[in-house]
This record gives C-alpha cells, sequence and structure tokens, in this order.
C-alpha cells in the first residue's frame, strides 16, 4: 500500500501529503534513489506513491523526480533519456523550472543517467521504511487532533492506514475504470507525435508498424524460428544493430557462435564488407564502424558455452551493469534452446518451458524486450513455409512467447540471396503476414531490403 494516512482518503484512494520531512539518508543514497525514480520502471511502479519531491535536499534533483513521478503517472513507465531531455526542455519553457536553475538541472541529469541504480529490492525497502515511518508520525499527530475532538473511530483508522503503508510488493494493479483518462492521454500524444510508442525498433518499418508497440514490446518474449542454419543468429544480431543504431542499449548473450565472430559479422554489416574480405581492408573498417559508433547506443556481447546459461546468470549480469548505471532496451539471448534451466529434471519439454518462462520473467523485470531464436523440427525443415506447429520439441514456446517469426526460403530463393518472414504467432497483432526481404547473407545482412508485404 502506499502512503495514504487519512482514513477517509485511504478508502476512497486519495494520496495526502505526508509530513513534510527530508531523507535521512546521505546525498548519494538520495542520487540512488532518484536515479531509479528517473529511469527504472520497475522501481517506480513499486515505489508509487512512497516518494515526494521535497524528500530531497537538493532542489535540482527534486524537480527531475517530479517530473518523472509526473510521467509515470500518466504513462506507467519510467521516461527514456530522450523523453527526460524533453520533459526537462518543456519545463524550463514553461518556467516550472526557474532560469537559475536550468544549469544544475543539466548537471544533476547527467549524473543521474550514470548513477548506480543495482540493489532495487534493498532500496525498495529503505524508502518504504522512511515512508512508513513518516506516515505513522503524521498519523500520530493527526490522530491527536482526533482523540482531542473526540473521535476515537476515525484516530484507529488513521493509524490502521499508516500502518499499511509500505512497497506495492504485486507490481501489477492497475485500476482499470480510473485509468481510462491516462490511457486517453497517451493515445492522444502518440497520435499527435508529440509521444513516441515504446517499442524497440526493429529497424525495418515494415516490421515495426506490424508490431503493437511499434517495435519490440518491453516485458515481452520474442522470438525468430527458422530450421538449422536457417539465419536465426544473423537476424537477431542484424536487430540488435538497429536498435543500438536507434541509441537503445542492447546486450548479446551467445551460447553458439563465439563473441569474436558476432563482432567480425557485425563488422561485415555496418561496414558493407564480404565476410571474407574483413582483412583486406581494416582500417577502412574500423572507421566505418567508429562513425556509426557516434550515436549508438551500447551493444555488449558475452559469449557461454552451449548448455550452460542459466537464467541466474543472466539476471546476475544485467545486475552488475545496473550498478555500472547500465540499463538494457534489448536483451538478445542467442538461443533459448541451449541454455540450461535453473532447476534440470528428466523431462526436456519441462526444462525447455522452464527457460522460456525466466526468459520472459527477465524481459518484465527488467522492462526491456527480449529477443531470442529457436529452431524448427525436421518437417520444418523439410517445408518451404515454416508455420507455428513446425516448432522443435515444446510447443509451449509458442504458447510463452508473445511475437514468433519464421524465416522460410527455399534453395531457388537463398541462390537470388531473397526469403521470407512471417508471423506465425503474435499475441497483440494479426497472425499470416508474410514479408518478401532481400538479404546479403556474404555481408550478414539479414533484411537488405523488403520486397513485398502481405498474407
Amino acid at each position: 500500500m502506499t502512503a495514504h494516512v487519512d482514513p477517509d482518503e485511504a478508502e476512497t484512494g486519495a494520496t495526502p501529503a505526508v509530513a513534510a520531512a527530508r531523507y535521512d539518508f546521505d546525498i548519494e543514497f538520495q542520487n540512488k534513489i532518484a536515479a531509479m525514480v528517473v529511469r527504472d520502471t520497475g522501481f517506480a511502479n513499486r515505489t508509487d506513491g512512497l516518494i515526494m519531491p521535497f524528500f530531497f535536499e537538493e532542489t535540482a534533483t527534486a524537480v527531475l523526480v517530479k517530473l518523472a513521478s509526473d510521467y509515470f503517472k500518466t504513462y506507467k513507465k519510467a521516461p527514456d533519456k530522450v523523453t527526460l531531455f524533453k520533459l526537462t526542455k518543456d519545463a524550463i519553457a514553461k518556467k516550472i523550472i526557474r532560469k537559475d536553475m536550468v544549469d544544475d538541472v543539466k548537471e544533476r541529469i547527467r549524473d543521474l543517467l550514470t548513477t548506480d541504480i543495482s540493489d532495487r529490492d534493498f532500496v525498495v525497502e529503505e524508502v518504504a521504511t522512511f515512508a512508513r515511518h513518516r506516515a505513522i508520525e503524521d498519523a500520530i499527530l493527526g490522530a491527536a487532533q482526533d482523540l482531542e475532538a473526540g473521535d476515537f473511530d476515525r484516530a484507529g483508522k488513521r493509524m490502521d492506514a499508516a500502518r499499511l503503508v509500505g512497497a506495492n510488493d504485486d507490481m501489477g494493479a492497475y485500476d482499470y475504470w480510473a485509468e481510462i483518462g491516462n490511457r486517453t492521454k497517451h493515445r492522444v500524444a502518440v497520435a499527435t507525435g508529440t509521444l513516441k510508442k515504446d517499442g524497440i525498433t526493429t529497424g525495418i518499418p515494415e516490421i515495426d508498424k506490424m508490431l503493437y508497440h511499434g517495435g519490440w514490446g518491453r516485458k515481452e518474449l520474442n522470438a525468430m524460428m527458422a530450421p538449422a542454419k536457417g539465419g536465426k543468429s544473423m537476424s537477431i544480431a542484424d536487430f540488435g544493430k538497429y536498435a543500438s543504431f536507434a541509441g537503445f542499449n542492447v546486450i548479446y548473450f551467445t551460447l553458439e557462435v563465439a563473441a569474436r565472430i558476432i563482432a567480425d559479422r557485425l563488422d561485415a554489416n555496418i561496414s558493407e564488407t564480404l565476410m571474407k574480405g574483413l582483412n583486406d581492408d581494416p582500417f577502412k573498417v574500423e572507421a566505418l564502424i567508429k562513425a556509426a559508433e557516434a550515436k549508438a547506443g551500447k551493444f555488449i556481447v558475452h559469449e557461454f558455452p552451449s548448455g550452460t546459461l542459466k537464467p541466474s546468470q543472466m539476471r546476475r549480469i544485467l545486475q552488475r551493469y545496473r550498478a555500472q548505471g547500465v540499463i538494457f532496451d534489448l536483451i538478445i539471448c542467442d538461443y533459448a534452446d541451449i541454455m540450461a534451466p535453473e532447476f534440470r529434471n528428466d523431462s526436456p519439454i519441462e526444462n525447455s518451458k522452464s527457460i522460456w518462462l525466466d526468459l520472459r520473467a527477465i524481459a518484465f523485470e527488467e522492462n526491456a524486450a527480449m529477443l531470442t531464436a529457436t529452431q524448427t523440427n525436421r518437417e520444418g525443415a523439410k517445408s518451404t513455409s515454416v508455420k507455428a506447429t513446425d516448432v522443435a520439441e515444446d510447443y509451449n514456446k509458442i504458447r510463452i512467447a508473445d511475437v514468433v517469426i519464421a524465416i522460410s526460403a527455399t534453395t531457388d530463393e537463398k541462390a537470388i540471396n531473397e526469403a521470407r518472414i512471417e508471423f506465425v504467432a503474435h499475441r497483440n497483432g494479426e497472425e499470416g503476414l508474410v514479408i518478401r526481404v532481400k538479404q546479403d547473407r556474404s555481408r550478414m545482412q539479414f533484411i537488405k531490403s523488403v520486397i513485398s508485404v502481405g498474407f
């Protein structure tokens, strides 16, 4: 429960002001809290109603916390970097941020965007404890007035409400009827172009247009499906490249291909160089890669032997990056079929199901899009057009994933560098759409251009 301390307001769901008191945490920890409010949707969800701008000692921090908190109330997510800059710019234009504060606010943005935001659970508990103590203090003062007036029932309700103040551990409460106004604001903002959809772009407008979020959805699991050597790794690396180009942070877990080979493939792709020709003019390749890096988000590759990476290891790695102030927008796993389950048992299907559920949970926890791949069965490998029923070993993959896109190419199509991709499972959109694409496998470019789109 959030910081409801007045009994009448507690019953109606309103959130009154908590007693005006500043945090007793040191400045470094206050900055950590503020950075989480500004950047971590999961944290903002769990501390909704517990953090007030006036709790912070530094005015610039308080201003940014208020901007991020107001944004969260409407859109139920933390603002991304571009949105945070726009919110700040708008606040300056409206004189919400005074002219003499502008430099301090800009400096604080830079600090908060690089602050360590690890140990979410601990910080949530510290924030909740502080809010509960302040709520109890406030309730005691109010209850004293109630008792003086002879209203014992109101005094008791006030104290009961204060004791319930704490973190939102369900992380999922959503008042459907009450939130229609905020949904409308969000839709108007998207329709007028003042707010972009929060999907992670695929880099291909024709695909983005079909995806509900305008790209890979945050908190969702997406998968490419193809026969062995059918272009799975090439596809997800290509999509990772486009996400990074758009300024998103990407982490790539590879369990089949060495990190150095993934890097070579990306070098060939980005520099438009034949894989076999990367050594012909290495300085030209380097110059092109450095030019591409200028506006790109991070692209980090971690390699593991096949069958060894567990979901818990993935979580720990993501947590370590959080400690460095890095949050990933797109998590790529190449690929789920050769991960290790958290707890292995004698059923291959249960092992597979466990892995796919864990990957989807990680996407949710990190407010990131998860992109992986899976193989077809033998029938799918023989088919000219891969379908959902052609998934290898475990149909639960199709049930669990939000989006599954199949890659098909006949021998003749491969000979002319063409392929077809089809939406074979799509939780929030149409299935059966086929996009015919031109490829350049010699340069590791999964989609060089789109030839046609249709059902």
